[in-house]
């Protein structure tokens, strides 16, 4: 019987609002507010309660490793940073990961960018509807001419129902959101492999060549593995190419 009677509907009693005269205090407080406050204000009871004692029954002697590597700033524990945690080797690993990732997720969005760009080409490339007349004379052929030209003056677009129209415009919005993202992608791949090549092990000479003429002249970057051999500069270049003249 109590499953039954807790199936009937019932009238839902509501509470009374906030009256007129008091509309200036705000909301007027109701039962679960007061529970859901009472709650709260419990629960932080409770915690104090439990830093009181734990402060209260402290061990003004006990010691743990983790003292050795933290300091207190305004009472407040701040762990210090390990500045050699990882090797060399293993922030060079995690860096190809990263870079990994990006790149699985720049194809993956190149792919998408392709496929929804090749169905709204087919979308808009569809051959329209043709009707084929068939007629008696040459003044019926004119005549039915003249009528089918009328019909092709009206805009393709006319035929297109509303809720078409928005899918398609919907679609070209995120064709342009996903070419963006693939740029976004392909310039936070190119800093990450600059950023490895920085860190690697590897012995790398970065010459920096900006053009004196033009003063918006993207920087470029030449690298030049050293290999112990002796550097090639530009005095250098010049006996070299005189040396090959005179040997010719």
């Amino acid at each position: 019987m109590s499953s039954l009677r807790n199936a009937v509907s019932r009238r839902a009693h509501k509470e009374r609002a906030q009256p007129q005269a008091r509309k200036k205090f705000g909301h007027l407080e109701k039962h679960k507010d007061y529970v859901e406050r009472a709650k709260a204000y419990h629960k932080k009871e409770e915690t104090i309660q439990r830093l009181k004692e734990k402060a209260a029954f402290r061990n003004p002697d006990e010691f743990y490793f983790k003292m050795i590597k933290s300091r207190t700033f305004d009472g407040v524990h701040k762990v210090q940073g390990e500045a050699n945690k990882y090797t060399q080797e293993e922030l060079m690993l995690m860096k190809t990961q990263d870079i990994g990732y990006v790149l699985q997720k720049a194809q993956s969005e190149k792919k998408r960018v392709e496929k929804l760009n090749a169905t709204l080409q087919s979308t808009d490339n569809q051959p329209s509807k043709r009707h084929v007349y068939f007629a008696e004379d040459r003044d019926e052929a004119k005549e039915l001419q003249s009528r089918s030209s009328n019909h092709e003056k009206l805009p393709a677009s006319a035929d297109i129902p509303d809720r078409i129209k928005r899918k398609t415009a919907a679609s070209y919005r995120e064709l342009e959101a996903r070419r963006n993202r693939v740029n976004e992608l392909e310039k936070i791949y190119m800093d990450m492999a600059m950023q490895k090549e920085l860190q690697s092990n590897c012995h790398f000479e970065m010459q920096k060549q900006t053009a004196q003429t033009l003063p918006f002249t993207i920087a470029k970057f030449q690298w030049q593995r050293l290999l112990g051999l002796p550097q090639t500069t530009d005095r250098g270049e010049e006996e070299i190419h005189e040396q090959r003249e005179k040997n010719k």
